[in-house]
């Protein structure tokens, strides 16, 4: 079988603030909201993030994203308002490690 694309999830309590934290790191409000509790970011390549509501299961999400600047996300990033150390060392590259308001990890990749 060959998939065609992915959709990465993450979990999250509060909708309202998770749509404010996401479109802050996106750039960009959500591209869909295909039903009540759900956002959608479409990105490059068929690729995109769902991010919906159940507080029963908030928090322990994990997504990894590629940046071709890691520095200049870096930089956005923190301008933006979102805490960040790093870029750092791992697994060949270099990354951000980031939390969402829930605690969800995002891991932006890049040189």
């Amino acid at each position: 079988m060959t998939f065609s694309h992915v959709l990465a999830g993450a979990v999250v309590s509060d909708l309202d603030a998770a749509e404010t934290w996401y479109t802050t790191l996106f750039g960009r409000g959500p591209d869909a909201r295909p039903m009540p509790g759900l956002l959608e970011w479409h990105l490059a390549s068929g690729s995109g993030l769902q991010v919906w509501r159940d507080a029963d299961r908030s928090g322990v999400s994990q997504l990894v994203l590629g940046s071709d600047d890691l520095d200049a996300e870096a930089s956005r990033l923190r301008e933006a308002g979102i805490a960040l150390d790093g870029p750092e060392p791992g697994g060949g590259a270099r990354i951000l490690r980031l939390r969402d308001a829930d605690g969800n990890l995002v891991v932006v990749t890049g040189t």
